[in-house]
């Protein structure tokens, strides 16, 4: 009797046109949008006139709006990818950043508080390109988020500076504080995040 060979069953591959529509689909789309707006704010705020300030909060609360609608829809059906996850939390790191620099110029905040933030951001991202460029994503942490909404909060309400008043608020000091609270959860965070690259680096190491 001739043995029997039984054939393995063989891994089904992702044709290229699922391949392309996981990775550009509508979280994604959002993701790049914010990244597009970002000039759009640059400009409007780059001559901060009472309407152009208010144009220019509005398009920033909008871009940021798209951060938490992204992560949304991603969550919602199942459509979180690497490159979603990867190109989050740099989209995040444009628009802040951007106000950061623009509130500096027009002497809003201190420039070593924004000096601050903006390196804890590109410590963070290089982290996250280190990993990412060695088989590992770091999604970003509740911490992180929460740096993330006090520093859209407090760059909105400085850009809207000037723009509108209130007699029962100050708004500057208002937006201010804020900042000085995100700076507290960025370090705190930037610190998680380095922890769990070192734990992701030296578990991979200890398995290859």
């Amino acid at each position: 009797m001739s043995p029997v060979h039984v054939a393995k069953a063989q891994p089904k591959s992702v044709p290229v046109n699922d391949r392309t529509e996981r990775t550009f689909n509508l979280p994604n789309a959002l993701t790049f949008l914010r990244i597009l707006l970002v000039p759009v704010y640059i400009g409007l705020f780059s001559t901060p006139t009472a309407v152009r300030s208010t144009w220019a909060a509005a398009i920033f609360g909008l871009a940021a709006l798209t951060d938490w609608l992204d992560g949304y829809i991603a969550r919602r059906r199942g459509q979180v990818t690497k490159i979603g996850r990867l190109f989050d939390p740099i989209a995040d790191k444009f628009l802040v950043i951007s106000g950061l620099v623009l509130l500096v110029q027009f002497q809003r905040i201190a420039a070593w508080l924004a000096i601050a933030l903006i390196v804890r951001d590109l410590a963070v991202t290089g982290i996250r390109f280190v990993s990412a460029s060695r088989g590992i994503i770091i999604a970003a942490g509740t911490l992180g988020k929460y740096k993330v909404v006090l520093q859209i909060i407090a760059i909105i309400i400085l850009t809207l500076e000037g723009a509108v008043s209130f007699s029962f608020l100050n708004m500057h000091l208002l937006g201010t504080v804020t900042l000085y609270v995100a700076l507290l959860f960025s370090l705190v965070s930037a610190g998680q995040y380095l922890l769990e690259a070192w734990n992701e680096f030296s578990q991979k190491g200890c398995n290859s």
